[in-house]
C-alpha cells in the first residue's frame, strides 16, 4: 500500500514548551487510525502541524510524497487532506445542505447570467448536490437535509461536520475527536459509518480519541499512543491493549485521577 501521510521528527516548541518531541508515524492509503494519549498529550498540536495551522519547530511532513512543512492550510488541502476540529464550526443559519455544499475543491461558480448559458457550470451544481444528499445518507440522515444548523443536537452537529469534511473529496481525513460529547449509541454509529467509508472508498483516515476504551472497540486497523507530546507505541488494537507501558501511562493516570 501506499503511504498517504508521513510524519518524521515533528518537534513543537512554544517557548521553553516543547508540546510535541519527535513523533514519527506513517499512514498508508485505506487505513483508519486512531490517534490516543491523556489530555495535554501534544495530539491536536500534531494535528495542527499537520494541517498547516501551526509551523513545526522541525521536522518533515508529507503528503502523497509532497513535503507540506510550510505550506498553507489550502495548499494542503489542494492535495487532498481534510481536517475536522473538535469543535464544530458550522454556519448555524445556513441549511445542513448548505453547509454541506460549501467544501467541495475547484468549484466554479459564475455569475447568474453566465450560469444560464453554461449547461456544465449546471451539471456540476448538480453532480454536488447528489453527492451530498447521497453522504447524508450513508450517514443515516438525509431527514436532516434542510434543517438550519443551528437546530441541531451536538451530535447531529458532528455528523454534519464529518459530511461536510467528506465534500472536500479528500484521500485523507483527519478527525479531532469526532465524537466527543456525543451518546454512546450515536457515537458507535459514527465510527461504524466511518469503518465502511473507508472499506468502501479506500479513504485513510486519522482520528484524534481521548477515550481509549472506547476506540478499541470501534474497528480501527492501528493506533498511535501518545504520552508527553512522544509516541509511546504503534500497534493494532490487541497490541496496544495488552502494552504494559500504555497501561501505565494511560490507564495508569486515567486512574489516579479518580
Amino acid at each position: 500500500m501506499s503511504t498517504v501521510l508521513k510524519v518524521k521528527n515533528l518537534r513543537k516548541e512554544f517557548g521553553g514548551l516543547v508540546a510535541v518531541k519527535d513523533v514519527s508515524f506513517e499512514i498508508k492509503k485505506g487505513e483508519f487510525v486512531g490517534l490516543i494519549g491523556p489530555n495535554g498529550c501534544g495530539k491536536s498540536t500534531t494535528f495542527n502541524c499537520i494541517s498547516g495551522l501551526l509551523d513545526q519547530t522541525s521536522g518533515i511532513v508529507e503528503v502523497h510524497g509532497n513535503d507540506v512543512s510550510n505550506m498553507r492550510p489550502d495548499q494542503i488541502h489542494g492535495l487532498g487532506m481534510t481536517r475536522t476540529f473538535q469543535h464544530t464550526r458550522l454556519w448555524r443559519e445556513m441549511t445542513v445542505i448548505e453547509n454541506i455544499l460549501v467544501p467541495p475543491r475547484k468549484q466554479f461558480s459564475p455569475s447568474l447570467l453566465k450560469s444560464l448559458f453554461l449547461p456544465k457550470s449546471r451539471k456540476e451544481e448538480e453532480e454536488r448536490l447528489a453527492m451530498a444528499h447521497e453522504i447524508l445518507d450513508e450517514l443515516e440522515v438525509p431527514h436532516m437535509a434542510h434543517n438550519l444548523a443551528s437546530e441541531l443536537s451536538g451530535g447531529q452537529s458532528k455528523l454534519v461536520d464529518i459530511a461536510r469534511s467528506r465534500m472536500g473529496t479528500p484521500n485523507l481525513l483527519l478527525l479531532d475527536e469526532p465524537v466527543a460529547g456525543v451518546a454512546g449509541p450515536l457515537a458507535m454509529k459514527i465510527f461504524d459509518n466511518l469503518r465502511k467509508t473507508v472499506d468502501a472508498t479506500g479513504i485513510s483516515i486519522l482520528i484524534i480519541e481521548h477515550n481509549m476504551d472506547f476506540i478499541l472497540r470501534q474497528g480501527v486497523d492501528k493506533i498511535i499512543v501518545m504520552n508527553g507530546g512522544e509516541v509511546l507505541m504503534i500497534g493494532t488494537p490487541d497490541e496496544v491493549k495488552s502494552n504494559k507501558a500504555v497501561i501505565e501511562a494511560y490507564l495508569g493516570s486515567v486512574g489516579d485521577e479518580g
